[in-house]
């Protein structure tokens, strides 16, 4: 849905807009303003996606309900000019207007503006969801968020699919598939492993920890003992304790230690943080 505001100081003409408007299902209006002075100050505090703005306006205008917007810093939202005048096409054109309309507006000229908007949204929207995705793979992965990007643009996988995405555990005649995202550590456990997930569940996996580490991602996984494994997405601190020792605080409250042997692969981690 579309957050809309309606601008035009003609009471009948902004009813009209306000009816069509309502077959749009993908639009929703959350205010109508009769003029400039209204119009701001809705924008303000509705954020909208869409205005619907009447150019020709007593003392305040559209062309500056724009510009006072812009003076303001206010986020700007993507405009629709509303107008009985055809030559001030091009003048909205000019401060990036998706479309205009003319007075009195008809049904079809309406629905093809509206359709526009509606691409152009799309399109905002898409590409607002690609970013955010390639942020939480570039943690997860430790990827550039620029080449995740350019994965996505060109189709290809985004993630690395030489380590799987998730172990099979077999227990009492049951398999469970935990995924390797959700792997807070792990430790040893004479000839088995322990597998601790996020959700406080402990696995158990008859394989050795050689076996395991080579299954996992190394740029999520890190060895930090010969006995234990971390995901770096859990690790909050290192501590250095009084003995010279070194342990990892981790983002479920449990503390790990790290042996002087790994010492300095965990201080990478760190470093490219």
């Amino acid at each position: 849905m579309l957050k809309v505001v309606v601008v035009d100081d003609e009471p009948l003409a902004r009813k009209g807009m306000l009816y069509r408007l309502g077959e749009f299902k993908e639009l929703t209006v959350v205010a109508e303003c009769a003029n400039g002075k209204e119009a701001i100050d809705a924008i303000a505090a509705h954020q909208p996606d869409l205005v619907f703005l009447d150019v020709e306006m007593p003392g305040i205008n559209g062309f500056a309900v724009i510009e006072h917007l812009q003076n303001q810093q206010l986020p700007m939202p993507y405009i629709i000019f509303v107008t009985a005048y055809d030559h001030y096409a091009l003048a909205a054109f000019d401060v990036n207007a998706i479309d205009y309309v003319l007075k009195p507006v008809e049904a079809e000229r309406l629905k093809l503006a509206v359709d526009k908007a509606i691409k152009v949204f799309d399109s905002r929207d898409d590409q607002k969801h690609k970013s955010q995705l390639a942020q939480v793979v570039s943690r997860l992965t430790g990827d550039a968020a620029d080449t995740i990007l350019e994965r996505l643009s060109n189709e290809e996988p985004v993630v690395d699919s030489r380590y799987p995405d998730a172990i099979s555990i077999k227990d009492s005649g049951e398999i469970t598939r935990v995924m390797v995202i959700d792997i807070d550590w792990v430790d040893a456990a004479g000839d088995y492993m322990c597998i601790h997930t996020r959700d406080g569940q402990t696995h158990i996996l008859r394989k050795t920890m050689k076996e395991l580490e080579q299954e996992l991602d190394p740029r999520l996984f890190v060895r930090v003992h010969r006995s234990a494994i971390v995901n770096v997405n859990t690790i909050v601190k290192l501590q250095m304790l009084p003995n010279g020792e070194h342990q990892l605080m981790l983002s479920n409250d449990q503390t790990v230690k790290v042996s002087r042997s790994y010492k300095d692969r965990v201080k990478q981690v760190f470093k490219g943080a």
